[in-house]
């Protein structure tokens, strides 16, 4: 469990860098998610052979459709994403899209049999003002940028991708990770042929940094990521998974000079702090109960 919870919080904090890394590369939101794709599905398999695993995605009928599910979910989720941070900015951005877990959090119980509490319901109660608060000029005047809806709908694919992987539990290992990253390269591809084609020419600095995104944030990044969740309880992975929005803000700040108003840092607050006092009651209830024992 602890090996499992260090590789989850070494994940968050690569794919807290995500959009800095994206911010330095000069190409639309869906030419990048593309290559991220691509490069780290391609580093994925390449250590897969290289460590002489063995397939069994197609022995597991049932779990491999919950996996090319999830991972189409994680394409779409990223381009969403990704064009979010184009459109109004890393910091708000990564705020929207780690609303997800919240999702999860709530949906939990219908899923995966786990009590929702009036804690759970007032954490997600304070998540709610927290977004209602960085986003409060644009809702006031009626204003709804694309980017915000980007935000909301890179939440909505993450909350499928976590629950569509929760299911796919025959399939673990470093196989997990590979075949969710090639089904997200697979959506992404589709989609990107159909509205713009693959005409896209990166200059020589652009590929330093795609292939950080794609070989270390990505490939890296996705492997300590699924070879941990399906190991860590719901509600843990939804408490932490907010060191990543809080990294990208933090790092959106000192790095990228991003600003935020005093009721936008605010709501970041209580985005995050809902988050995690709703979801602490289902860890402080088991390690009560083992102390109990």
């Amino acid at each position: 469990m602890n090996w499992a919870f260090g590789k989850y919080v070494s994940s968050l904090l690569l794919f807290g860098s995500n959009g800095i890394v994206a911010s330095m590369i000069l190409l639309s939101s869906y030419d990048i998610v593309f290559l991220r794709t691509l490069i780290g599905s391609l580093f994925l398999l390449a250590v897969f052979l290289i460590g002489r695993h063995r397939f069994s995605f197609f022995r597991n009928k049932k779990s491999a459709v919950f996996l090319a599910a999830s991972g189409a979910a994680m394409g779409a989720s990223w381009m969403f994403l990704f064009e979010a941070y184009a459109q109004i900015g890393v910091g708000i951005s990564s705020l929207l899209y780690y609303c997800g877990p919240v999702l999860v959090m709530i949906l939990s119980p219908l899923l995966f049999k786990e009590q929702l509490t009036g804690r759970k319901v007032l954490g997600f109660a304070i998540v709610l003002v927290g977004l209602l608060l960085v986003n409060g000029t644009a809702l006031l005047s009626g204003n709804l940028p694309f980017g915000l809806f980007c935000g909301a709908m890179s939440a909505v694919l993450y909350a499928c991708m976590v629950i569509l992987n929760k299911k796919a539990s025959d399939i673990s290992g470093l196989e997990n990770p590979m075949m969710q990253l090639f089904f997200g390269f697979l959506t992404v591809a589709v989609v990107v042929g159909i509205t713009h084609g693959f005409g896209f020419y990166p200059s020589p600095s652009d590929w330093f940094w795609i292939l950080i995104l794609g070989a270390v944030n990505t490939g890296v990044g996705c492997y300590l990521y699924f070879t941990s969740i399906g190991k860590l309880p719901v509600q843990t992975i939804s408490i932490f998974g907010y060191l990543e929005p809080l990294a990208a803000v933090i790092f959106s700040v000192l790095i990228l000079s991003e600003v935020l108003t005093f009721w936008q840092v605010i709501g970041a607050c209580c985005i995050i702090g809902g988050a995690v006092y709703g979801g602490t009651t289902l860890s402080l209830r088991r390690r009560k109960a083992i102390e109990d024992e």
